[in-house]
């Protein structure tokens, strides 16, 4: 809503170029470095299904990539998504042997991707233009390649695995 006189000339609108679109890109990170990025296909949103594969293959990259650093075992962090708390996902966490932390409805000590690790993207990728999905992954993995270890890092997990 504008406030114009009645008779003032209507706003000119720019053209604006087709963007690639929104894409869904589930990160699986520890303290660090980034553990797995998966990408849904277009149009395909992350359901209890999906999301029971993705944490076997996370699982199989924490034991090859932490393997002998891993001895008390995981605790889990993710949000309250329907497929984060689907019964499936339950049975596919307690299978896997990874302890899920409860996760308060809204929390910005536990929201780190939401408060820490996406705002540093967003604003890595703000006003550029992306023609296809896989430009906006590599410029994502390419972002969160370039991160030191340092940045996956936070206080409230070394006060967790203290008291674990």
């Amino acid at each position: 809503m504008e406030w114009r006189h009645g008779g003032s000339p209507l706003p000119k609108k720019f053209r604006v170029q087709k963007s690639a679109g929104k894409v869904l890109v589930p990160i699986f990170w520890d303290q660090g470095a980034i553990l797995l990025i998966d990408c849904l296909p277009k149009g395909q949103t992350l359901n209890a299904e999906h999301y029971s594969s993705l944490l076997v293959q996370f699982k199989d990259i924490l034991k090859e990539k932490r393997r002998g650093k891993v001895t008390k075992g995981v605790l889990f962090l993710h949000d309250n998504a329907p497929a984060h708390r689907a019964l499936a996902t339950r049975k596919k966490l307690a299978y896997l042997g990874l302890q899920c932390l409860d996760h308060p409805p809204s929390s910005h000590d536990l929201a780190t991707s939401d408060y820490h690790l996406f705002p540093g993207l967003t604003k890595q990728l703000k006003g550029r233009h992306f023609l296809s999905d896989a430009e906006v992954i590599a410029a994502t993995e390419t972002w969160l390649d370039g991160q030191p270890s340092e940045f996956f890092f936070f206080e409230w997990l070394a006060k967790i695995r203290a008291t674990g």
